[in-house]
């Protein structure tokens, strides 16, 4: 039996739920579950702290687990990267008070507060600089200014509660990070069924089916607009001078491909979303 460690509380937590759901897999019903057995796909899920789902995995008393890569590198444990997941995404950057620093070498004997103490360090090291990491578990971007700490090392989205404490980024990015699907040393049974299954998923979410008729002289203007994945699928009418075209084409782009699919001849443009997909 698989046995996959789920965040239980969190930004991680409802997505990577529903991620398996989608997929599939039987999701718990009471949130207040700590394990669940799905019978039907050989499964059992552990719901623990996503920074504690690492270290589990690493000792090999779980199979696979859901984490962020800041939390899976911060940690130091002996865990694997199998794939991305393609949600959660945030950049790891170190801050500081405004015009302060200009690059992460003015951190020279400085310190540094950060709820990711480990991945600071290891930035340090491979920058060859000395300087004092500060473990805070929340509230990083008060540190400054209440004097605990010369500079940060936080998780960046919009900036916004940075420039509210009068901090603001600077150096290169420390990490880009993503929620990901880890693994220990073992391949175990199910493993790759479950890596196909959430690749369908992300593919599922990535794209939709377009559905188009088109007269013949007016294909190949069309297939230019949207290829497709591969190639579009292209059949018969009842009127010998029409066909049907569908394609895969990427979510974000659909209402800019109606657009040129329409400038090109097509009709009765109809899109529709992906349940679930193998690519």
């Amino acid at each position: 039996m698989l046995k996959i460690a789920v965040p239980n509380k969190g930004s991680l937590s409802d997505t990577a739920s529903n991620m398996l759901t989608e997929a599939g897999y039987r999701g718990r019903r009471d949130s207040k579950e700590l394990t669940m057995v799905d019978a039907d796909n050989d499964v059992m899920f552990f719901y623990l702290r996503p920074r504690d789902i690492a270290t589990y995995v690493a000792s090999g008393a779980l199979d696979v687990g859901i984490t962020g890569r800041d939390l899976l590198l911060d940690s130091g444990a002996a865990a694997t990267e199998l794939m991305g997941l393609d949600f959660a995404r945030s950049t790891f950057r170190f801050a500081g008070p405004v015009g302060r620093f200009n690059s992460i070498a003015e951190l020279s004997g400085g310190r540094i507060a950060s709820s990711y103490t480990g991945l600071v360090q290891r930035a340090l090291d491979e920058a060859g600089i000395e300087a004092e990491t500060v473990h805070l578990d929340g509230a990083v971007e008060s540190s400054v200014k209440l004097g605990v700490a010369d500079a940060i090392a936080d998780v960046v989205e919009t900036g916004a509660t940075l420039r509210a404490q009068g901090l603001e980024p600077f150096g290169e990015e420390i990490l880009r990070s993503e929620a990901v699907l880890i693994g220990g040393e073992r391949q175990p049974t199910g493993l790759k069924r479950l890596i196909r299954r959430l690749h369908g998923v992300i593919v599922a979410r990535r794209f939709v089916l377009v559905d188009y008729d088109v007269h013949r002289d007016n294909l190949t203007a069309s297939v230019a607009v949207a290829p497709g994945v591969e190639s579009p699928t292209v059949s018969p009418l009842h009127d010998p001078d029409w066909v049907a075209v569908r394609i895969m084409v990427e979510a974000e782009r659909t209402n800019r491909v109606m657009d040129e699919l329409e400038e090109a001849g097509a009709k009765a443009i109809l899109v529709t979303a992906i349940r679930a997909a193998r690519v």
